[in-house]
Parts: structure tokens; sequence; C-alpha cells
């Protein structure tokens, strides 16, 4: 005999109705230091429609009722429904108009965030309600008419159900909190109303709540092992079957939990200064001072008056490192950063990306994890170990509501912050590519499984990367060096060699490095802390207040950055050439940003001419480091004529070949159609025309070379043959070049050239081989394991 709904009796739980009578006289006469009633008066305002949480401090309801307070620790999820009934009482006790009130009647209430839906007043609609939903969409069991043996066949009536917010997080241990051994656990935390959407990717927070048992949906969602039967054991001599075996072939599974924090408050743990995080977010630099203490004020006062600030915050960020102060400056100018600029649709970024590359022990690693352990905001990652999903970001299908969702990567979590990867080299070519765009645009942009996003990466990338061969040759470019292509190289705002060349030791130097390392190694026990000039907290804050600054450029900078841009591009000043590293767009680009970090850095509002000069000559730097230098072919006659150049009507006079005729070039160049040889005497050529580019170079010397291997391979059957003279050789490479030549200066500068190129693949690259060296014209031979590049 069924037994209607209605006579159902139903039992109040006491202890739930006491809290909720405690818990709102709690909020109708709590006062607080200034005796206001700080909870009445936010209990009024969620009459707003789209206002439905109340903030409440425990402190404050311990200073009330240590009894309610004690009460709501030990059993916070029991009675949290009954402290919502409480929120909602005092906020229609607050009210006067009628209809208002039955509206409130129909409302849910939350105490600084929700566990559980409130039981909705409304259902007036013939059907089922109250249904309590836990943590997924939950139909009723059977239909409450005793007439209808409906179990399965629902659906939602959205017009009378009630919806809040709702997003599950997962937060991981932080590499400090992580114990020995073990990889970092993870859990996943639940948040309602509105604590939805109030943490980002990669936040440090602080999570309250409770932690709870909820159902494992993934498992009980997927499907049960089919009844099948087993037909391996049939054939011909059997004639019975296993048949089936155990109640999961049929579909009976156990029913799995897993824990869950249900999380009431969330509370932001990244640094702050002046109550606002280390981020990009827009604050003047003006309402961040008036909000700092009168000690913080005159710390940064000093700060920004120190005339020698560069040297002196590198020293206190990098104590532990020695050297490399060019490395520790572009690092330094990537955590104050360019300005982000919005015009007319499209950002222009301000993040300066830096990249390292060098010989192995060289600190490289050293550097990303100081920036690691420094910067508020950084992801360390490898490349060898890192797809182009785990860097920008990934589209899965959830568990529970099988819909596809995205996963943040690296740069994703390190928005507004850096990015450290290291072994940037070791990337595969495709993971490098995907990686474009938020090097650029400092955006992720992905179409996949039917989801279309734009998602924000806007970070600076700290890279270092390993050459090929494990040592970085200098007679190559960077491109040789290390595997990585155009697009990724002009991307990097600032590049850095690092070169440990045993060519060029120096024993005090060695000594220093030696000294560091061993002081790192025994500070604890016997040498204190490197005294620094500023300490780590204070270098925070001043980075925190100079990037407020948005330095403008003055006409005259601008002029500037033109003139600078054009000495790049005809490659002035420092000799480099076009072919080896190119100048772009995006170098002026890189030259604005500098100079903008450099005027943050001593907190100036415009960017003077000045700063353009240095950031050009520190760009100019980083470029030359990984340029190759002209090749001076100069020997000690050179030099001597050198000293013997004088200076007539004070100005140098112009240098000319000695004991060379002074007719008139047209009668030598007669006299040599005639049949007359030039001058046999030696001749003294400017040394400034015997400097000649690295191309320049590698040409002559490679078809130098190739002819030498060319007549071995014809004369490998000539036995007489042992190789070829240098004065052949140097009279070939000039018939080659004789249409070129209209002067007798010019064919004795290419001879001098092409004999001293010969002289170094001899004596310094050990390419040829002298077969008779003590010979004034020695035979030419090509070394056998020289490869022609």
């Amino acid at each position: 005999m069924d037994i209607p709904a209605n006579n159902v009796s139903v039992i109040e739980d006491e202890n739930g109705l006491r809290t909720q009578r405690l818990f709102a006289a709690f909020i109708t006469d709590f006062r607080d230091a200034k005796d206001e009633t700080i909870y009445a008066d936010a209990a009024a305002e969620l009459v707003n429609p789209e206002r439905n949480t109340l903030f409440v401090q425990f402190p404050d309801i311990h200073s009330h009722s240590a009894s309610l307070a004690s009460s709501l620790e030990l059993n916070f999820c029991k009675y949290y429904p009954f402290l919502c009934h409480a929120v909602q009482q005092v906020v229609i006790e607050k009210c006067r108009d009628e209809a208002t009130k039955q509206r409130l009647n129909r409302k849910e209430f939350y105490l600084v965030e929700n566990l559980w839906s409130s039981r909705s007043n409304s259902s007036s609609a013939p059907r089922i309600g109250n249904i309590v939903q836990q943590f997924k969409y939950t139909p009723p069991n059977k239909c409450a008419n005793p007439q209808c043996q409906n179990r399965s066949r629902f659906s939602l009536d959205v017009f009378n159900s009630q919806f809040v917010d709702f997003q599950r997080l997962r937060i991981q241990e932080t590499q400090d909190e992580l114990p020995r051994g073990c990889i970092p656990r993870n859990v996943e935390v639940i948040v309602h109303g509105e604590m939805v959407e109030t943490a980002q990717p990669g936040d440090h927070c602080d999570f309250t709540g409770t932690l709870i048992v909820i159902p494992d949906v993934a498992v009980l969602a997927a499907p049960g092992i089919r009844a099948e039967l087993n037909n391996r054991a049939r054939g011909k001599n059997n004639t019975e079957a296993e048949g089936l075996k155990g109640l999961k072939s049929l579909g009976v599974r156990d029913l799995n939990y897993k824990l869950a924090f249900l999380a009431c408050s969330i509370t932001s743990s990244n640094p702050t200064f002046g109550e606002k995080e280390f981020t990009h977010e827009e604050v003047d630099h003006m309402e961040l001072w008036n909000s700092m203490k009168p000690a913080d004020q005159r710390r940064l006062k000093e700060m920004s008056e120190d005339k020698n600030i560069e040297q002196n915050l590198i020293q206190s960020l990098f104590p532990n490192i020695f050297g490399y102060d060019e490395i520790k400056l572009g690092i330094l100018l990537m955590l104050f950063g360019g300005v982000l600029k919005r015009a007319n649709g499209i950002n222009l970024r301000g993040d300066i990306n830096v990249l390292m590359v060098g010989d192995p022990s060289c600190g490289k690693s050293q550097f990303l994890k100081t920036v690691e352990k420094f910067s508020p905001r950084v992801i360390y990652t490898s490349g060898k170990a890192s797809s182009a999903a785990g860097l920008t970001a990934a589209v899965v299908k959830d568990e529970e509501s099988f819909d596809f969702v995205i996963e943040a990567g690296a740069l994703m979590l390190a928005d507004n912050g850096v990015c450290c990867i290291d072994e940037f080299d070791k990337m595969d070519p495709k993971d490098q590519v995907a990686i474009h765009e938020a090097m650029e645009q400092q955006t992720i942009s992905i179409t996949k499984a039917g989801v279309k996003a734009t998602l924000n990466a806007r970070c600076s990338i700290l890279a270092a990367a390993n050459p090929i061969n494990g040592r970085y040759d200098r007679s190559r470019t960077v491109k040789q060096n290390v595997q990585l292509t155009d697009p990724i190289l002009s991307r990097f705002d600032l590049l850095f060699v690092l070169v440990d060349d045993p060519t060029e030791r120096n024993e005090a130097i060695d000594f220093a490095i030696a000294k560091r390392i061993l002081d790192n190694h025994t500070l604890s026990y016997r040498h204190a802390m490197p005294d620094t000039t500023y300490k780590v907290e204070d270098i925070r804050k001043y980075i925190m207040f100079a990037k407020c600054f948005k330095p403008k450029i003055s006409d005259e900078a601008a002029e500037a950055l033109k003139s600078e841009y054009k000495k790049l591009r005809l490659g002035e000043g420092n000799g480099m050439q076009a072919s080896n590293w190119r100048i772009t767009v995006r170098q002026l680009e890189s030259l604005i940003r500098i100079s903008e970090a450099l005027a943050r850095l001593h907190c100036d509002d415009k960017i003077t001419v000045e700063h353009v000069s240095k950031a050009s000559r520190f760009l100019e730097k980083s470029i030359h480091r990984v340029t190759q230098p002209d090749i001076s072919l100069e020997d000690e006659d050179d030099m001597d004529l050198m000293n013997d150049q004088m200076e007539v009507d004070g100005e140098p006079r112009v240098l000319r070949e000695r004991n060379v005729s002074e007719e008139p070039e047209a009668e030598q160049q007669e006299n040599m159609e005639a049949g007359d040889q030039p001058p046999a005497k030696k001749q003294h050529i400017d040394p400034a025309r015997l400097k000649i580019s690295f191309d320049v170079y590698k040409r002559i010397s490679n078809l130098l070379v190739l002819h030498i291997r060319a007549l071995e391979e014809k004369e490998e059957e000539n036995e007489d043959w042992e190789g070829m003279k240098q004065s052949l050789l140097v009279e070939w490479y000039l018939e080659q070049i004789e249409s070129d030549l209209t002067t007798v200066e010019e064919y004795h500068v290419q001879k001098t050239i092409c004999e001293r190129i010969v002289r170094r693949l001899i004596h310094d690259d050990n390419i040829l081989i002298q077969l008779n060296p003590e010979e004034e014209d020695p035979t030419l031979v090509v070394h056998p394991g020289y490869v022609v590049e």
C-alpha cells in the first residue's frame, strides 16, 4: 500500500534551526569598532537583483558568539543551508515592499559562497520540485505521483528552475611545498556564485572551505563491458562454452568516489604593493604613490635618485653569478618591459623577449632559475619536455559534461609574467612554429573540435639554447650554430652569445669565478651572503612602481630612433653584415621597447635622446656579438707604413704605393698592354684596404680550395702530380677576377689579399698543407678531412 507523499512527516533539525536563529541575530546585531552595523547594511543591499552573496569574516562571528563559531567550524557543511536561510530571512525583514518580498522568497542567498542550492519555495507547476543538485545534473528517481511509474523520462523546466554560476578549478602544489621524491599533486576545487572567475590560470591563491567526497562521474558515465560469450575455447573437440563470467561483464560497476574541495572564499596570495598585484594592470604611478607607506616612499625615492642604479640592481638581483653584466642588464630591462600600446584595434607588445645561446656551463640555466624565484608570476619549462599544446593551450573533452574545454599551457599560465624556456633549441620544429603568434601578437588562437577562441599570452620569454656541436663556432652565423629558424630569431629583442673560449682565458677572471662558486658552496657555514645594495623585496617594489610609468617618445627621441635604425640597416658603426643578422622593422620596435625600459628604470615620463643612444649601443652589442667580425690581413710592413703616415696641412696624407713610378695610370695600363711587366719591387698597400668581411673571406677561400680539389681529381691517375704551387694558385685567382680589375693599384691589392688568405688557410685555419714549407714557393694540398661548407 502506497502512502501519499503529503502524509510523510517532516523531522526538523533543531540544531540547524538554532544555528539559523543565532546567525540571523549576528547579522542584525553585530557592530564593528566604529559602532556600525556592517553586516545588516550589507544584507540590505542584497535586495538588488544582481546581488545574492553576503561576505562575512569568521573572526567577527567568533567575537560575537563563540558557540556559534565552534558549531560552524565543526559542521560548516551541514549548517550552511541554514545560514543561507538566515540571510534570506534578514533580507526579507529589511524589505518593506510586498512585491519585493514575494520575489525575495524565490531568490537564493549565499554566505560568502554557497555549498548547496537552497530550497525553492515556488513550485506551483505540476511537476516535481525541490530536487537537490549535488555537483552534477540530478533528475528525480521516480515521479511523485503514485499512479505514475516514470523513472527516467524527465526534462528540465528551465523557467521554473534556479541557476547559479559554477566553476571547477584544479590547483597544484608549488615546487617549494613539494615533498622530496614526489610529483606535484592536484585537487579539484568547486566554486559557485560570485567566486567564479575570480582566480585566473597561473595565480597563487588561498582557498577556504571544506574537503568533501563526490561521486566520480567520469567513471560512472563510462559504458559498461558488454556481455559477450568467450569463443576462444570453442572448437571441433569442445562442445561446451565457458559462457559468461562475473557480474562486471553484465554492466554492473562499483560506485567510485573522489576527493574535492568545496571553496567558499578565494584570496589571492600573489605579492602585492600598495594593494596592487605585480601585473600589467593599468595603475597610475601617482595613485600607487599615494597608497604607499612613508617608509616605502622614502626607499623608492632613494633608489630613483641613485646615479648607479643599473649596476646596483643587477648586482643585487644576481649576487651569485659572476660577470655577464650585459646579460644581467638585458634581463633587468626585460623585467621592466616596454609600454603596451593599443591603437586602431592593433596591440603593439611591450614585453621584451631575450635569448641566450652559448657553450655549456656558462650559467644560462642559473639566469632562468634566478628569474623564476624573483618574478611573482613565472613558469619554468624545458623545450625538450614541452609540446606545442603544453606551451600554448590544448582542447580536451571534459570527463563529466563531455564538452570540449581548453586547458592552459605554459604561455597562458605566464600571462602578465615571464615564461622561462630552457633547452629552447631541443624543441621540435612544429612546436616552435606554434609559438610564433604568442611571441609577437601575444595571443593564442585555437580552432579545434568546434572550439574557436583567442587567448591572451602577454608574457616575456626568456629562453636558453645550446649550440649544435656543443661549442659555439665563431666562424659560423647564429643560425648555423643553433637549430632555430629566422622567424623565431627575429622575434627576440635581445640575443646574447656566451662563449667559453680556452684561447682567451684570463687567470684573474678564472680565479674570481672559482672564488664565487666556492663562496656559494660554503655560504651556509663559512661565508655570509654577498653584500648587496638593495634587498629583493625592494627591487620588486621598485619594478612595480616603475612599471606604472608610461613614458612618451619626445620629438628629439623620435628623430634619434630614425637615425639609429638607419645606422643599423646600413651596418654602420660596428661593421656587421646583413647576411649574418637581418635588421628589420622588428629591430626598430625592439629599440623602442628597450628605450622605454630604460626610461622606466630611471622612473622617467619621457624618452630622451640619451635613452635612445644607450638602447642603440646596447642593441648593437647584442647584435655585434652574433655577427662575424671583419678579418684583417695586415702584417708588420703595413704597421710600419701606418707609423710613417704624416699630416699635411692639418689633414692625413693619402697613402700611396712606394717604389712605383709616378707615371699616370693610363700610361701604366698602356705599358702593361705592350707586354711590360709591373714593377717587381715590393708594394705597400693601404692597411684599410686589406680588411675584408667574413663572407668575402669564406667565398675566396672556398674558391681556392675547390680549385685544388678539382685538380686533385683531374690528376688522380698522374703519379708525378704532388700538388699545386702557391704562386700558380694566386695567378689562377687573379685570372678569374681579371675582368673586375681596372687599375694597377687594384691588381696589387687583390694579389696581396689572395696571398694573405692562402697564408691564413695554412697557418691559422689548417685547411691547406705545405708539402715543402722550406721552399719559397711551396706546394699546397687540401687537408683530407676538410669539408667545404
